[in-house]
């Protein structure tokens, strides 16, 4: 399966943010949308999530290709994480995941509650606590285990690892690892760092467009300083 991306554009009054944007993302690759602040990264995930209009292009998913049959990017088909989650802080986490589940009914747990907590890793006594008191790391946790069960075709994680402990953020890396076959991952981030430890590929946004770079070559110091300055002399959004 591939996602398509073709000519979307999206503009702000006479700011072009977006450009003419092409792009294929293939199905268990985890892809890194690198990007300074303010580069577009979050109105690219908005347009796709239809969160926001944009002004021209389109977006699909195909089985290969070399295929000509395409499928509509559907609502159930797109998982998005946010770096700051909001969530029911009236409920506990034990009652928001079974109510998540009771109201989506096209969705089939292949675990219990308790071993989706324990497949996040979050303790015990969390997990009958309202959610108003979890931490924010616990709570990015939870965001992400709403998406792994609803087991979305695309997932878009918009800085889901700002702000969190060194701890929970290897933990939230290993779980996107292993969340990755079958499904299409978009990584966005402005830590050169971490797109290079945790995704297979990386993509540049830059001057409002998306540009592969060859991840075999980040090890050269040279290289990344390419990147760098293509970063700092990019086009202020």
């Amino acid at each position: 399966m591939e996602f398509v991306i073709s000519h979307l554009v999206k503009s702000y009054g006479s700011k072009q943010v977006l450009k003419d944007v092409d792009f294929v993302f293939e199905e268990g690759r985890i892809y890194g949308l690198l990007g300074r602040n303010g580069s577009g990264k979050t109105t690219f995930f908005n347009c796709i999530n239809s969160d926001i209009d944009y002004n021209s292009g389109s977006f699909y998913l195909r089985e290969n290709r070399d295929s000509e049959q395409t499928m509509p990017l559907k609502p159930e088909d797109i998982g998005y994480i946010v770096s700051t989650p909001t969530v029911p802080e009236f409920m506990t986490g034990r009652e928001f995941l079974k109510f998540f589940i009771e109201v989506h009914d096209e969705i089939k747990p292949d675990k219990t509650i308790d071993e989706y907590f324990e497949y996040m890793k979050i303790p015990e006594d969390d997990r009958d606590r309202l959610l108003k008191d979890y931490s924010h790391g616990t709570k990015n946790k939870m965001q992400m285990l709403l998406n792994i069960i609803a087991a979305p075709r695309l997932m878009l994680l918009d800085e889901p690892l700002t702000s969190l402990d060194v701890i929970i953020a290897e933990e939230m890396k290993n779980v996107i690892r292993s969340q990755k076959q079958g499904r299409i991952t978009i990584f966005s981030t402005h830590l050169l760092d971490v797109a290079v430890d945790l995704c297979d590929e990386i993509v540049l946004l830059h001057n409002g467009r998306l540009e592969p770079i060859d991840k075999s070559n980040l090890g050269n110091d040279d290289f990344k300083e390419k990147i760098i300055e293509a970063l700092r002399d990019q086009e202020d959004d």
